[in-house]
């Protein structure tokens, strides 16, 4: 049976480049007509091309990625491709920085091989989303310190118009609606919504 071998790039925005991992792929010796590439947050796996290839890919097809975590964010959705790729497609994957994440290794009924990729996929796949959650916790420590040093996040809140009252009063009494107040006022009709009810 023939094999194909395909490349797989994520990046997690458009502002990303992907250029080091096509590298790395280029270097590997695949073709460019199959590498497939989005630029796309990792927070779900909502991934064209991903899913193109998957649509692809079968038995003995062989998977290249640069990193672990161009599978996914967490360790459920590592382990969950993983699975699918390797148990139900039957095909292999390759992880470039990490030789011993090579399934190709543990053909021929090698129970030793595969034991070694599945336990080293466990451990990664923990690591990968202990760094995660490791950032998001310093960037909302971050943002607590920052806000305790008085710097504002978002837009700044708009000043209540002097009149406010009185159009507030016109609207409770029916002699003018939402719409109608929010125009008065120079505001959004959600914004005078929300006045109105704080």
């Amino acid at each position: 049976m023939n094999k194909n071998i395909y490349g797989y790039v994520r990046v997690s925005s458009k502002d990303q480049c992907e250029d080091r991992q096509l590298l790395a792929l280029k270097e590997f010796g695949i073709v460019e007509r199959n590498i497939y590439t989005d630029k796309i947050s990792g927070k779900n796996f909502n991934r064209p091309q991903y899913h193109r290839l998957m649509k692809k890919l079968k038995q003995r097809d062989v998977v290249v990625i640069l990193s672990i975590d161009r599978l996914g964010r967490n360790y459920d959705e590592i382990q969950n491709q993983w699975r699918i790729i390797t148990k139900e497609k039957q095909a292999d994957i390759v992880v470039l920085d990490m030789p011993l994440l090579d399934t190709r290794k543990s053909q021929n009924n090698d129970l030793t091989g595969t034991f070694i990729a599945d336990l080293v996929l466990q451990i990664l796949a923990y690591v990968a989303q202990i760094e995660r959650e490791n950032i998001k916790q310093r960037q909302k420590e971050g943002i607590h310190a920052a806000k305790c040093r008085g710097v504002q996040f978002g837009r700044p809140r708009k000043n209540i118009p002097d009149n406010f009252d009185d159009v507030k009063e016109k609207w409770e009494k029916s002699e003018i609606n939402s719409r109608q107040a929010a125009q008065i006022l120079g505001i959004s009709q959600n914004t005078f919504l929300r006045w109105s009810h704080e």
